[in-house]
């Protein structure tokens, strides 16, 4: 299965703009070939929207036409946004395709004090769809340097992670992106498509350096740190066999 990662600089505050931005790129994606497209984390509101960032509900419009966007491309969509509860706000991803209802993950791990002032966190969900015979987990961003997250989705199934992240410019953040993330993919024997935020907002700025990431830990798409990019990767788990023999953590992890 083709997968894409878009890269993106989100408007804050502007679902509208921020929707035909991964539309325009669902519409590229598709054309190449990709059964799954995965944007940034909060890309609907954007990331540093802090108060004006817009919380939704799953049946709200935006989401619909998430949706509508995703059959009409035909082409799954991982996006992340803030969700309304009845008495909290949950940084949330949507997988979305044509006709059914999404598929929600509420992030568990909040990074820093923007994040823990603004949101709810979720307690730890396995949350696994399953596309074209491909297992596909979802997490948000910090959740992902946890081990025990990806761990529990590999124990799960999952052949695939999708991350939308919102992975800010710092002294540790190239290491995350091009060491740390390799090796969750590594020490699980899956995929992981890590999609990140660009530029700046007025009030982050961001790493980039989106991935797509295979079993053996090589960067197979990369995205560099500055400006939008859509990069693909075709995911086939049968084809890192050798390495899931080789590197047999989950079957050995009980001694």
């Amino acid at each position: 299965m083709r997968v894409a990662v878009h890269q993106m600089q989100a408007v804050p505050g502007d679902v509208d703009a921020n929707l035909t931005r991964i539309g325009d790129a669902a519409a590229r994606a598709s054309d190449m070939g990709a059964r799954v497209l995965v944007a940034p984390e909060l890309a609907l509101g954007g990331y540093g929207a802090g108060e004006a960032m817009a919380g939704l509900s799953p049946g709200d419009a935006p989401l619909v036409h998430l949706g509508a966007m995703a059959e009409a491309h035909d082409i799954a969509i991982v996006a992340g946004f803030a969700e309304k509860g009845e008495a909290c706000l949950h940084n949330s991803a949507a997988f979305v395709t044509g006709g059914a209802a999404p598929v929600i993950y509420r992030k568990s791990h909040l990074y820093g004090p923007y994040e823990k002032d603004l949101f709810d966190p979720a307690a730890p969900q396995t949350v696994i769809v399953t596309l074209g015979g491909l297992k596909i987990g979802m997490l948000i961003c910090y959740d992902v340097e946890f081990p025990e997250n990806v761990r529990r989705l590999a124990l799960a199934g999952a052949d695939l992670i999708a991350v939308p992240t919102a992975l800010p410019l710092g002294p540790d953040a190239a290491f995350i992106a091009s060491t740390m993330v390799p090796v969750r993919a590594f020490e699980n024997q899956l995929f992981i498509a890590y999609a990140d935020n660009c530029g700046t907002d007025g009030r982050f700025a961001y790493q980039g350096m989106s991935t797509i990431v295979a079993p053996d830990g090589t960067a197979l798409a990369s995205a560099p740190v500055e400006g939008d990019a859509l990069i693909f990767a075709d995911v086939d788990p049968d084809a890192f066999a050798a390495s899931r023999e080789r590197n047999s953590y989950l079957r050995d992890m009980d001694g």
